[in-house]
């Protein structure tokens, strides 16, 4: 069960790293002259942050899908 909710999960955090690469190659040449020692372009920096942000954003996610496995399906349908 937590594994539906984890895949869920992944599919919006690949869709927000895509669009958060995008923005960032677009946005870099902007800022340009405020990079010190790394390039526009740095290839191991955007993955380093890309697996840092998704793996942050899987464990948040984990932790309500572990949560939620506890529940009784009954019980939780009653309380509505």
């Amino acid at each position: 069960m937590p594994g539906l909710i984890l895949r869920q999960s992944f599919a919006l955090v690949l869709a927000g790293i895509a669009i958060g690469i995008l923005g960032a190659l677009t946005g870099t040449r902007l800022l340009a002259s405020l990079l010190y020692g790394v390039s526009t372009t740095d290839l191991a920096t955007y993955l380093a942050v890309a697996l840092l942000l998704s793996a942050s954003a899987l464990l948040a996610s984990f932790v309500p899908a572990r949560r939620a496995t506890k529940i009784n399906p009954i019980e939780a349908l009653r309380a509505e």
